[in-house]
């Protein structure tokens, strides 16, 4: 609840031009539940999730996904600088020796392990890249490797693409695990999002009739990158909407499902809004849209 009202009001300050202000007694208070990691891992990993993007929509009358975005990553990137060396401290303190373990202590020290790495890779300059893309080759299980090539989709650097490409020649035979690795690249925020999609769509891998292909890129998309879904241009709306029409063609029910990504449209701001609801009705003016996707997007737009 703190958290969310600190960056609620650095999203306010930022929408109006004002530096974002991040109260020290906070930051202070995060090193110290790293600090104390050791007391009780898996809480203090949970402690360290600062709310998602969603959720802090959720709290405002207009959302703006652009500075909701940027005021997370700031604040997230100061807690990292702040505590760099503590956080490095925690990521190798807390390895679990040993084979894989799913008990509660080992999953709590993976969880604070991962956590600190996550805010080691927010700073992602060449020294973070380099120590995360080690933890993703050297990864014995699927938790640690998922949690290093998430921090790595979301990087520029070179690295990035090494380990997308090495995940996927890995784990191509497994279908569940490809899943994973096409939902962690539909999800980065890196810029060209369109692009990125264009190409996970057009992937050998991809296969639009394979309803958890389908959500693992488009629903993905969708529902938990907001900064993209929701872009200012609209390209966002307009992918998905165009996919909706493909998709309901094949899988009415799962065309359906992604058609409620746009549920919630009215909470953006009327320049974006005018974009849903240019999205919306082109869905709707569709031929031989099924019943299933029509009834979801007519409420939507009544």
């Amino acid at each position: 609840m703190l958290a969310t009202r600190i960056l609620l009001a650095g999203v306010d300050a930022l929408r109006e031009g004002r530096p974002m202000v991040i109260p020290p007694a906070f930051v202070e208070a995060l090193g110290r539940v790293l600090t104390d990691g050791a007391r009780d891992p898996a809480f203090a990993a949970e402690c360290l999730q600062l709310p998602g993007e969603g959720m802090l929509a959720e709290q405002m009358v207009v959302a703006d996904p652009d500075a909701i975005h940027a005021a997370r990553k700031r604040l997230v990137l100061e807690v990292a600088k702040r505590y760099r060396t503590r956080f490095e401290g925690a990521f190798r303190h807390f390895a679990v020796p040993g084979a894989y373990s799913p008990d509660p202590a080992a999953a709590g020290r993976r969880a604070l392990r991962n956590a600190a790495l996550a805010y080691i890779m927010a700073i992602d300059d060449s020294t973070a890249r380099a120590l995360t893309f080690l933890e993703f080759r050297r990864a014995e299980n699927m938790t640690d490797a998922m949690a290093a090539l998430s921090c790595l989709a979301n990087s520029a650097g070179a690295e990035r693409d090494r380990a997308i490409a090495m995940f996927y020649d890995k784990w191509k035979d497994e279908a569940l695990v490809v899943d994973k690795w096409f939902r962690v690249q539909a999800v980065s925020d890196l810029p060209g999002a369109r692009e990125r999609i264009g190409k996970l769509l057009a992937h050998p891998a991809f296969d639009l009739r394979n309803p958890n292909r389908a959500r693992s890129v488009l629903h993905a998309f969708a529902t938990d990158n907001p900064v993209h879904f929701h872009a200012a241009d609209g390209s966002g709306y307009a992918l998905v909407a165009e996919k909706i029409v493909e998709l309901d063609r094949l899988n009415p029910q799962i065309a359906s499902r992604l058609a409620r990504a746009f549920d919630r449209w009215r909470k953006v701001d009327e320049a974006r809004q005018r974009h849903a609801r240019a999205a919306l009705e082109s869905i709707a003016g569709h031929a031989g849209i099924s019943a299933d996707v029509s009834e979801v997007v007519s409420l939507a737009l009544s």
